[in-house]
């Protein structure tokens, strides 16, 4: 496999200490001495991961000076995909280079910024989304399961799950027909009882549109931020759906007044 070209002769195994914090295991690694691809290696768990950072070109970038803060997914991670997606990706660079430097974000991020954020711009150029609940932290929606693997030039957390960019710009006339759209199908499923799956999909949405927020306006981002915030740690699927839903209309009556 192309991950065994990228082998690096490591003396050892970076030493670490786990422990469990909320939902999500924490690693502090002991002397940090390894960088982020030589970590990555040496853990075992990123083999795909690394075959795609080979394959992108952007060893010699993750082994730079940073520092660069990386969602690594783990190979179960990637062997959630489609069958026959990292075997594409593998064969299209440019497309594979965008996908993995929206894994990573300038800076050291560690969790306890982290948890401070509810969006974060990628090497990539767009941006991920972060929530923070009941202890445990996701980016777009991908569970966070280890964070904090200090290495000499930054750090990692670990992710269950690959994200992969929006394939296209929402601006504010794609972003109306997603909300048009939305509501057609949550406004039906609410209607029929279904409070929870309109929930989700008015969730889904907003997540959409706030992952593609780099093309909107400030202020209606921010606010979609807001309310989607509160919508999360909004316990009756009733209550989240009807916050949900004030918030998307706002937006979209706010994005009627733009090209």
């Amino acid at each position: 496999m192309i991950w065994k070209n990228l082998m690096l002769s490591v003396a050892a195994v970076a030493v670490a200490i786990f422990f469990v914090h909320g939902n999500a295991s924490v690693a502090v690694a002991q002397g940090a001495e390894k960088d982020i691809v030589e970590t990555a290696v040496a853990s075992g768990k990123f083999k795909t991961l690394v075959a795609a950072v080979q394959a992108a070109e952007l060893v010699d970038t993750l082994k730079g000076k940073g520092p660069f803060t990386v969602f690594a997914p783990t190979d179960e991670a990637f062997a959630k995909l489609p069958k026959g997606t990292v075997e594409a990706l593998l064969k299209d660079k440019k497309g594979l280079a965008a996908v993995l430097t929206y894994h990573v974000v300038s800076g050291k991020v560690m969790a306890a910024d982290v948890v401070k954020l509810n969006s974060a711009k990628t090497v990539q150029g767009q941006s991920i989304t972060i929530v923070t609940k009941n202890g445990g932290v996701t980016l777009n929606g991908v569970n966070v399961i280890m964070t904090d693997i200090v290495c000499k030039n930054g750090v990692i957390h670990v992710i269950d799950a690959v994200l992969l960019p929006p394939e296209k710009k929402v601006g504010a006339a794609e972003a109306r027909k997603m909300i048009e759209q939305a509501v057609v199908h949550g406004a039906r499923s609410f209607n029929a009882g279904h409070h929870t799956a309109c929930a989700d999909i008015y969730m889904k949405t907003m997540r959409e549109l706030i992952a593609n927020g780099d093309y909107m306006p400030e202020e209606i981002v921010t606010s979609m931020k807001h309310v989607f915030n509160q919508a999360d740690s909004t316990h009756c699927p009733t209550q989240r759906a009807w916050i949900l839903r004030r918030g998307i209309d706002h937006a979209y009556a706010r994005m009627t007044q733009l090209p």
